[in-house]
């Protein structure tokens, strides 16, 4: 083809049409995705049941030891349906 020594004319617009402007548009939105998706602040941890919270309690203040501790949780854990 000839090109009378014109170049590729207007195909840089093309270029820039199909290539860098959907680039920028990324650029910008992906960041503000995510910021929109994640969470305004640290997640709190959900409540633990009262049965779980009253086996705790009883272990910090040393009134079942480490084992039987992880028995009943577990088996506390195992009785939900």
């Amino acid at each position: 083809m000839m090109y009378y020594g014109h170049g590729m004319g207007a195909g840089w617009i093309l270029i820039v049409l199909a290539v860098v402007v959907p680039a920028l548009i990324l650029a910008v939105v992906l960041p503000l995705a995510r910021t929109r998706l994640a969470p305004d602040g640290p997640v709190a941890p959900r409540p633990l049941p009262e049965a779980e919270r009253v086996l705790a309690d009883r272990f910090a203040r040393g009134e079942i030891d480490t084992d039987e501790y992880e028995q009943r949780l577990h088996t506390l854990r195992g009785a939900r349906p």
